[in-house]
């Protein structure tokens, strides 16, 4: 390694790994991971090797651990086989979400909060949110769709979810380079947890996100754009009812609007069969935090 040429700068780096400059310089400042090269100028130029590495420790991240944890895999010299233990921490973590969703449909409040707190203290934010709490929201939401819980089972569920989430939802700071988004429910929803999460994913990445929420008047929307002049917006649909006026608006926005990106998604969105999935699939950022990632980075090339 210490003969190879550093060929890729933090720029290119950030597009082909979805890293934010500002966290690639954080983790080579605390945890001396990679040490890339210098041009003439002074600027940092990564190998194939610093690439590998970095990948990998992306995958160890996404997979739930800490940036630390996985770090300290590196050092023990994982980087080529798997950790034998990755099976167990999957079903671990969906056990974890078995559990929450049987204290939810118990209306036992102070379990739920052990069991989250449990799930913050093993797992990153990112990994409790988008993997755990969000995928539990997805079978909550499809439980009360076919009636196999009441909606007072799914009011209860939401109201201590959505406060959790608050508690964390503006403690990040934005970069003022980044551009701005705005995050609303669709017309006639009033289900915004999973727009919650999607959110909170964007913020910890640096980006301003003005958050709406539900009961936004149509027009109001677009009073809110001529304001903020948003580089991306988008529309949560949660009920199955609400999904023909969601894709109605994203398409008037979309048209309206010419310099900013509309995405769509939410429990809604997700049934939409094969043929309006293909209609729409400029609007739909997808389901994963690299598919959210990869939509939106190719949208700011």
């Amino acid at each position: 390694m210490a003969t190879e040429e550093g060929k890729y700068n933090i720029k290119a780096v950030y597009k082909m790994l979805g890293i934010q400059p500002g966290t690639l310089r954080a983790w080579e400042r605390r945890y001396q991971i990679v040490a890339p090269k210098r041009n003439e100028s002074g600027h940092r130029l990564y190998t194939e090797e610093h690439i590998k590495v970095l990948k990998w420790l992306i995958r160890k991240v996404d997979q739930g651990f800490s940036i630390s944890q996985a770090v300290a895999l590196l050092e023990n010299k994982e980087l080529n086989a798997e950790p034998l233990q990755m099976d167990k921490e999957g079903d671990r973590a969906g056990a974890l979400a078995n559990e929450l969703l049987e204290a939810l449909l118990q209306f036992n409040e102070s379990k739920v909060h052990d069991l989250i707190n449990q799930a913050f203290s093993l797992y990153t934010i990112d990994k409790v949110l988008i993997d755990i709490l969000g995928s539990l929201l997805v079978k909550i939401g499809y439980l009360w769709e076919e009636g196999k819980i009441t909606s007072a089972h799914e009011h209860f569920a939401s109201s201590i979810l959505r406060s959790r989430i608050g508690m964390i939802l503006h403690s990040f700071p934005h970069d003022g380079v980044l551009p701005k988004m705005i995050a609303v429910c669709g017309p006639g929803e009033a289900h915004e947890l999973r727009l919650l999460i999607f959110t909170l994913f964007l913020r910890r990445r640096g980006f301003a996100v003005v958050y709406l929420g539900t009961s936004i008047a149509e027009e109001d929307i677009d009073a809110v754009i001529e304001i903020v002049k948003p580089k991306f917006l988008f529309l949560s649909c949660t009920m199955k009812s609400n999904v023909p006026e969601t894709l109605k608006l994203s398409e008037r926005l979309a048209e309206a609007y010419e310099n900013m990106h509309v995405g769509i998604g939410g429990f809604g969105i997700d049934t939409l069969g094969n043929e309006e999935k293909m209609k729409y699939e400029l609007f739909i950022p997808g389901s994963s935090t690299h598919e959210w990632e990869e939509w939106i980075r190719e949208r700011l090339l």
